[in-house]
């Protein structure tokens, strides 16, 4: 990599995280990794709970591109919109839940920096670091998705659905996002596979949270994977 800063875009998407906009936003302000300069890029998907005042009056000068999108779109609409705001040449996505901690980007951003990677994609089932015990359910669904886009993708991922995912721009640029919702996650991973760009895995601590405390992520959105895993690895 260049000696001059490798400027990271953190893409933020957030809707209605009213509870943990300031924390998720003053958490990443405070990484430092040598060499990288941060770029924070919060995408407002359509908040009704007051997100966007805080973002546009307290949060102002921590955030340095605030975008809002016309109505609620989904998680994938509202990443599109951040990749057209973003300027840096690498891109991470940091759910605004904090269920991921951003003191994990050095580790992330390290097979990158080093040289060896174009995409690295985080693990919450690789490695021994902290998880929450949350959904069992969740856990046979992920694991039943990354075996079906496995099987398309011919790639041995352990958990393609994770949130954790950095990129080199250049390499986004090269490919067109349709999922309005979760189903970005498989569909990235299928059409970046077919670039054949160096992928590596990282494993991750999960910190979940329940239905209760504001998960957003449902059954249909299983579903709607499924539909993306076929969709993008046969049509493309």
């Amino acid at each position: 990599m260049s000696s001059s800063p490798v400027t990271l875009s953190v893409i933020i998407p957030v809707y209605n995280e009213v509870r943990t906009i300031r924390e998720v936003v003053e958490t990443v302000r405070g990484v430092e990794i040598p060499g990288v300069r941060i770029e924070i890029v919060v995408v407002d998907d359509g908040s009704t709970d007051g997100t966007i005042e805080i973002c546009e009056k307290e949060l102002a000068p921590k955030i340095d591109i605030f975008a809002k999108q016309p109505k609620n779109g989904g998680k994938g609409a509202a990443i599109r919109r951040g990749l057209k705001e973003a300027t840096g040449s690498l891109v991470i996505i940091q759910d605004a839940d904090l269920e991921y901690s951003p003191s994990e980007y050095p580790k992330l951003l390290a097979p990158i920096l080093a040289g060896k990677a174009d995409v690295v994609l985080g693990s919450r089932f690789a490695g021994s670091d902290t998880h929450r015990v949350v959904y069992f359910w969740h856990m046979v669904g992920n694991r039943f998705l990354t075996l079906l886009s496995n099987v398309m993708t011919d790639l041995n991922l352990t958990d393609m659905e994770c949130g954790y995912k950095v990129f080199k721009k250049e390499f986004l640029d090269q490919i067109t996002l349709t999922e309005n919702g979760f189903g970005f996650e498989p569909e990235v991973v299928a059409k970046l596979a077919k670039l054949k760009c160096r992928i590596y895995e990282v494993g991750v601590s999960y910190y979940g949270r329940t239905y209760a405390e504001g998960k957003k992520i449902g059954v249909k959105d299983g579903f709607r994977a499924i539909y993306a895993i076929a969709k993008h690895n046969l049509l493309g």
